[in-house]
């Protein structure tokens, strides 16, 4: 069983910065896949972006490419997603999520493809 616990939520002003971390429990294997999914209350888990085993592959939906940076470091068993140009619609809970795979450069977008999940973290991002 592999456990993921999420930091770095906060409250922000519109146009700001943050840094999520995601640390996974020691029970990994490699290689694998690490995303971030968003979801605001009444609305659908919503996709953030992906990391390959690598880290070299990334993926991003379009409402965040260019303002955030997904990495990874596998020592650490972690994966970051850095935001800047925060907008008042990324304000969401953010949850990390996780898979095992056999490609070192694969990534993925929906929810279903992942095996487990996060608490979440709040984001809140003022105008």
């Amino acid at each position: 069983q592999v456990q993921l616990a999420e930091s770095g939520g906060g409250v922000v002003q519109a146009g700001g910065t943050l840094r999520l971390s995601c640390a996974a429990s020691r029970r990994t294997f490699s290689p694998n896949v690490m995303g971030w999914f968003r979801q605001v209350p009444g609305k659908e888990r919503e996709f953030v972006a992906s990391v390959s085993w690598s880290g070299a592959s990334t993926l991003y939906a379009d409402s965040v490419k260019g303002r955030f940076t997904i990495s990874r470091d596998n020592a650490k068993n972690t994966v970051y997603l850095q935001m800047s140009s925060l907008k008042p619609e990324d304000t969401a809970v953010y949850y990390c999520c996780y898979r095992n795979d056999v490609y070192s450069e694969s990534y993925y977008s929906t929810a279903a493809e992942y095996d487990y999940w996060g608490q979440g973290t709040q984001v809140t991002v003022s105008s």
